[in-house]
């Protein structure tokens, strides 16, 4: 837990630092961000805590002593087994409970920190909110990158409304990002503004201003960004924050919602595009009798080689703005289907933790009495090795069902489904104290072989 804690303040530290934190917060911020650690380092310690155990015991010959009174390593493991099926469940309640309330606290104080001081140090190829007003720059350079270049500040009216736009070539921070009081001068640029009329007609002519400046000095209060709760709760709905039982209500809305999306889409699309029918033309307007019957783009009514072409043109481009209309609704769909999935993979990892503390148990277990051997040497190195093919596994398979390239269900679980069998089988060979593999069906006819030949000459 601690190297992954550590991990966390690193992935982190652009978030936290720069913001003068005092440590209290940014303890809270580790507390409440660790909860979601545990599906991944529990699987873990659960093997390499029974692979390390059974190893030592094997390498003491404890199981030897065990088997020459008759108790088997089944019996040995019986007890353990039932332990790590408790905690399975326990891991349950816990994804259940104390994740999904780690995930609300964490992520709300995560985006509250992000609105203090915007050692927003005001990012490049971005658009940075600084309460009133959005900024991009092109770039930074110069002494503390104070001097901007190609500057676009989209301002915000009283009333919320995108209706100031100041483009300028150039720019200079004259204060720092820190200090209450931004001040920002630019140069060589253009400010418009879209006025809004008195009466209809006004708003309908859509009247704006445009000023141009050599150099415009703009003072940016950030006294409101360090007046920030942190305890503030804005986000309590996302599907990592809900319980088993919100999830199911959440998947079961979303899909209703997304059926009836594209069966409106799909009537208001024939509706559209195929409101008026081909038109059928009677066998002797053709002179010879083998041509269709059906006058499919009206080309042969017409006389003349320009309506031709212009009929051709414009089926063309109505094919085009269709195809156009079909790909934009394709990915709309893509993302809320790939919304759906992500509910759903969700709630089933919440149940495939469950068995894969129980494999992964069988494994270290099975393990550990086959290599006999104890310590953080080898059983260290064979249970990093085990618990990066478990982890990459359930990745790629979760980033296959977010696209929905396989079902969630398979996203979920295939990582638990490839160790169960290896679970199995371990525990069969070390039950009957054989070794990791039986290559005597290879290595018995080598040997036979050569050592016929040999007593032959």
């Amino acid at each position: 837990m601690l190297i992954f804690v550590v991990q966390t303040l690193w992935l982190f530290i652009d978030d936290l630092a720069g913001k003068g934190l005092d440590f209290e917060t940014i303890f809270k911020f580790l507390v409440y961000y660790s909860p979601k650690l545990v599906p991944i380092v529990l699987p873990l310690s659960v093997l390499l805590a029974s692979l390390m155990t059974f190893g030592n015991l094997a390498e003491n010959y404890e199981f030897a002593a065990m088997k020459s009174t008759g108790i088997s390593l089944i019996r040995c493991m019986a007890g353990l087994f039932l332990l790590h099926t408790m905690i399975g469940i326990g891991s349950y309640f816990f994804s259940n409970h104390i994740i999904t309330y780690g995930e609300l606290k964490s992520y709300n104080l995560r985006r509250n920190l992000a609105k203090l001081k915007p050692a927003i140090a005001i990012r490049e190829g971005i658009f940075n909110d600084l309460g009133q007003m959005n900024i991009k720059v092109k770039r930074k350079y110069g002494e503390e990158n104070r001097l901007l270049e190609d500057v676009i500040i989209h301002e915000k009216t009283e009333d919320y409304k995108n209706r100031i736009v100041i483009k300028a070539k150039r720019g200079e921070l004259k204060s720092k990002t820190t200090d209450a009081t931004l001040q920002l001068v630019l140069y060589d640029g253009n400010r418009y503004e879209e006025i809004i009329g008195k009466n209809y007609q006004d708003k309908m002519r859509l009247p704006h201003a445009k000023v141009h400046f050599e150099e415009y000095v703009m003072n940016i209060d950030l006294s409101k960004f360090n007046n920030i709760d942190l305890s503030e709760e804005s986000y309590t709905s996302t599907y990592r924050m809900q319980k088993v039982n919100q999830l199911q209500v959440s998947i079961d809305t979303l899909q209703r919602y997304f059926e009836e999306q594209k069966t409106v889409f799909g009537n208001n699309f024939i509706k559209k595009n195929y409101s008026s029918q081909i038109k059928t033309v009677e066998r002797e307007e053709y002179v010879p009798d083998s041509l269709v019957t059906a006058n499919i783009l009206n080309v042969v009514k017409t006389e003349t080689k320009f309506k031709r072409r212009q009929l051709v043109s414009s089926a063309i481009t109505d094919v085009k703005s269709i195809l156009r209309s079909m790909e934009n609704k394709k990915r709309t769909f893509f993302v809320y289907q790939k919304m759906i999935n992500m509910h759903k993979m969700t709630l089933l990892d919440r149940f495939s933790l469950v068995f894969a503390c129980i494999f992964l148990f069988l494994i270290g277990a099975s393990l550990g009495a086959i290599i006999k051997k104890g310590g953080l040497g080898l059983p260290m190195v064979l249970s990093v090795l085990i618990f990066l093919s478990y982890h990459y596994i359930g990745i790629f398979g979760k980033n296959a069902a977010e696209d929905n390239s396989i079902s969630p269900f398979l996203g979920s679980w295939i990582s638990t489904i490839v160790i169960a069998p290896f679970a199995f089988y371990l525990t069969k060979r070390a039950s009957f104290d054989e070794g990791f593999v039986n290559l005597d069906f290879i290595t018995v006819p080598i040997q036979k072989f050569f050592k016929k030949n040999l007593t032959s000459k």
